[in-house]
């Protein structure tokens, strides 16, 4: 279970998160909506422990993520995936050792990560791509193997950011597909921040709306389309109308 508590923070005179409370049960997927600068991306990289608050708790399984020593930490990050917006792999390195990537690093015979990378391409739905290189790569394709590498050390905690971001619709529910397939085959917990309503919708068990730094509504995707809550509202239907005053920085 991921806790996270009366959350702060801010970046000089940007106060980006102001008290944010969140429970994220194991085996539910979360989805994390909000105007751009609600301050969605830095929750995120509080709960993988990139950022830590000013005030406030972040814990997972137990352990608050603002007191435990770097190593503590580091075997907390071992439990979970992280997809970026951008997937971030890296070009000069084929496909396969992309995903490889993090594995190296603990020490494992060559063998059994040359399993592993077959075995995560094609919980991606690319198998035998490993030789090829991401700039030959669609974006769709770079997103997938970017979800390969995050799920090859067997996160209990998959997080995505964006992930739908600048691809065609196709694209994006083959990616919404997986969000879905992963978590019932690999029992994940998920946590998705995005913007794309077809995706919430689609991959939830639950929802939070973040306004101005503050949790204002959690719910299940039923209740969202139901509800009365005018801000929430507003932003579901996509109305520069209503309470929700529009903003012009970006966090």
């Amino acid at each position: 279970m991921i806790r996270i508590n009366d959350v702060h923070k801010h970046f000089r005179e940007n106060y980006v998160l102001r008290g944010v409370n969140l429970e994220v049960n194991d085996g539910e997927t979360l989805t994390i909506i909000g105007g751009s600068g609600s301050g969605k991306t830095v929750l995120l990289r509080h709960i993988v422990g990139l950022f830590h608050p000013e005030r406030g708790t972040v814990e997972v399984d137990g352990v608050n993520l603002g007191e435990v020593a770097e190593e503590e930490l580091q075997e907390v990050q071992k439990k979970m995936g992280f997809l970026f917006q951008d997937g971030a792999l890296f070009d000069s390195l084929s496909s396969g050792e992309n995903v490889a990537f993090g594995l190296r690093h603990q020490g494992l015979p060559e063998s059994l990560i040359s399993r592993k990378v077959a075995e995560c391409l094609e919980h991606v739905g690319l198998s035998g791509i490993e030789n090829i290189r991401p700039s030959e790569l669609s974006g769709g394709m770079k997103k997938r193997v970017a979800l390969a590498r995050a799920i090859a050390r067997d996160p209990k905690y998959m997080l995505y950011d964006e992930p739908t971001t600048g691809l065609d619709p196709i694209f994006s529910d083959v990616i919404n597909d997986l969000i879905i397939h992963l978590q019932k085959t690999l029992k994940m917990t998920s946590i998705v921040v995005t913007h794309d309503l077809k995706s919430v919708y689609k991959v939830s068990t639950k929802i939070a709306m973040l306004l101005e730094g503050r949790i204002i509504a959690t719910g299940t995707p039923d209740e969202f389309k139901n509800t009365t809550d005018p801000y929430v509202q507003q932003f579901l239907n996509g109305s520069s109308k209503g309470p929700i005053k529009l903003k012009i920085k970006e966090y």
